[in-house]
């Protein structure tokens, strides 16, 4: 079990990366290349390609090889490109790991079973395996609410002790206190020192620093990438002085309209239409998933058009250009 893969740092602002689409329902790949190269570009710090967002339960293995091999072609030496691994087998599963070392990924999102709801020993068991397929470095994707296996603190700290490949933790309870059990574990030694732990969901991002989280698995950096790598940095400063504080916090509370649509069940197609409406790309999904319905529709470019101005009134950047030629929707 080899890899080319380089080594990099578990830390920053990875986007959990859309799936582009044709109109004929396609992948569309040089889409997916530019649109990786410019949030890198924005200051983001590495993809995540083909989890929940990028629709990877209704990829193809082709489509999500082929999506691995010519974005970390792309991004080589500029950024890591981090595989989501889901799967209903644990053999399925590790067999796409072993496809995604060999497509350059510099690591790995390891995701519960797809459809089997077992316990946490079942879920734990089948991380671990799939870690154990490469020797790429692993993040461990911990959404009960999704996937409805719900890892333990004390559960992610053993099996990041016994598998040394085990590197991160991406950690989408949606409960802060969970990062910081966690982080408490990691201070104590009963979990490796470099063990990171991932904010997975956008609307708790300073409070996620605050606890202890030194990443963040993002979903509007799809739409926005510079504003979001702007609350990062400044979640990151928010203990300097009581100003630091004072910025975080208005900044977030601006940006909350626009975060909160990562933890809807259509997430995907809210933050997919942000992408429209900046001019970075289309709102087509692929089924089962549909189209948001006309009212919802409206009311998220209007929550999308009220909160880009917030966003301009503090001074945060935001996109508002064309990408690929594609002219953004009616603004």
């Amino acid at each position: 079990m080899t890899s080319i893969a380089r080594p990099f740092t578990w830390s920053g602002v990875m986007p959990a990366v859309t799936t582009p689409l044709t109109a004929s329902g396609d992948v569309d790949f040089s889409a997916a290349v530019g649109h990786a190269r410019w949030m890198i570009d924005e200051g983001c710090d590495g993809i995540v390609i083909g989890g929940s967002l990028g629709e990877g339960q209704s990829l193809t293995t082709e489509e999500k090889v082929e999506l691995w091999r010519s974005i970390s072609a792309a991004l080589l030496g500029r950024a890591p490109v981090i595989a989501a691994i889901g799967a209903a087998s644990t053999h399925g599963a590790c067999l796409l790991a072993q496809n995604a070392a060999n497509a350059g990924c510099a690591g790995l999102m390891v995701l519960p079973p797809y459809v089997h709801c077992g316990d946490e020993r079942e879920a734990i068991a089948h991380i671990e395996s799939v870690a154990r397929a490469t020797d790429l470095p692993v993040m461990v994707y911990n959404n009960p609410q999704a996937y409805r296996a719900d890892f333990s603190a004390a559960s992610l700290a053993a099996l990041a002790m016994r598998q040394s490949n085990i590197r991160a933790v991406k950690d989408s309870t949606g409960d802060v206190r969970r990062i910081a059990q966690l982080a408490q574990l990691v201070r104590s030694g009963d979990a490796p020192s470099d063990l990171v732990i991932f904010v997975g969901l956008d609307d708790v991002v300073p409070a996620g620093v605050a606890a202890g989280a030194r990443g963040w698995v993002a979903g509007l950096a799809n739409a926005l990438p510079a504003a979001s790598v702007a609350l990062w940095k400044l979640a990151l400063a928010q203990t300097d002085s009581q100003a630091a504080s004072i910025r975080v916090a208005e900044v977030d509370r601006a940006f909350l309209p626009l975060l909160l649509m990562d933890t809807l069940p259509d997430f995907v197609q809210r933050i997919k239409l942000v992408q429209a409406f900046v001019g970075r790309g289309d709102d087509r999904v692929r089924g089962p998933r549909l189209a948001l319905e006309p009212d919802v529709r409206n009311a998220c470019i209007q929550i999308t058009r009220t909160t880009l101005e917030r966003l301009g009134q503090l001074g945060i950047p935001t996109s508002s250009n064309t990408f690929n030629g594609k002219q953004s929707i009616e603004r």
